[in-house]
């Protein structure tokens, strides 16, 4: 497998893991606005080509025809398996970007909001309804020309939910159906990266990737222990997630040496 790293600072973790497993790699950057890599990569096969670093890279990956290039992810909250065991689930507001002032009142409500789509146009995070609104307004006052590749725009579906009191938060890699790896990274109010997991946490996400395995070849699932018990906070695409406190040999080593076919979703 010939590994493609955009230079970020989770990437030079995965850089000292590929090193440690003898493994070679180049390092490249992204034009902003134009996704083209700087210097250009010299591909062997391109169906043997994985990229590592910002969400964009799928279209590079994409026009270059590389193999298995980026693993993307359909939006987790249609996945029919998961919706019984989702915190945010198919129950959520539902709101293109251009509906929010007149579908969402001011009325000091706090949300959780992202991107329907794994499309890291905005992480997922807790705002008032007022934060929200201005947010919205600002991208439909901008000419549609004027919106960034990768930024918010008028069609952009995000999912609204109420805010969960959440105990812990895990980070869970799962490769071909089978969790390679984790990391804790929210303990309360606290974030902590901590390469552990509770033993009921790890089989509930095991049991999760079984419950749908054909969601993809790779990719990240994230979990948390609420008062009501384990739920799936999201899932997001393993080519561009921070690795907090994961075994970045195991999952390099496992990525390196697997044969799978990407499907079309």
């Amino acid at each position: 497998m010939q590994w493609i790293l955009q230079q970020f600072e989770d990437t030079q973790k995965l850089a000292d893991a590929l090193d440690r497993l003898g493994i070679s790699y180049s390092w490249h950057k992204v034009v902003p606005f134009v996704g083209d890599l700087v210097p250009e990569p010299e591909v062997r096969d391109p169906q043997a080509v994985v990229m590592f670093g910002s969400y964009t890279l799928w279209r590079y990956a994409e026009a270059k025809g590389f193999h298995p290039g980026v693993f993307r992810v359909a939006p987790f909250v249609h996945e029919r398996p998961w919706q019984p065991f989702m915190l945010n689930g198919p129950d959520a507001t539902f709101l293109r970007v251009g509906e929010i002032e007149a579908g969402l009142p001011d009325d000091g409500r706090h949300w959780f909001i992202r991107p329907v789509a794994d499309s890291k146009e905005q992480a997922g995070n807790v705002k008032t309804a007022a934060e929200i609104r201005e947010t919205a307004r600002k991208v439909m006052s901008l000419d549609p020309d004027e919106i960034p590749n990768g930024s918010l725009r008028p069609d952009t579906l995000m999912m609204l939910t109420p805010p969960a009191r959440i105990l812990k938060e895990w980070r869970i890699w799962i490769v071909n159906g089978d969790v390679v790896t984790y990391s804790l990274y929210k303990e309360g109010a606290r974030v902590t990266y901590r390469h552990e997991i509770d033993q009921d946490a790890l089989e509930f996400a095991q049991t999760l990737a079984r419950l749908n395995e054909g969601y993809s070849p790779a990719y990240v699932m994230d979990i948390c222990r609420t008062e009501e018990g384990l739920r799936l906070v999201e899932t997001n695409c393993i080519n561009a997630a921070g690795f907090y406190a994961a075994d970045l040999m195991k999952l390099a080593a496992m990525i390196d040496g697997m044969a799978c076919t990407v499907g079309k979703r």
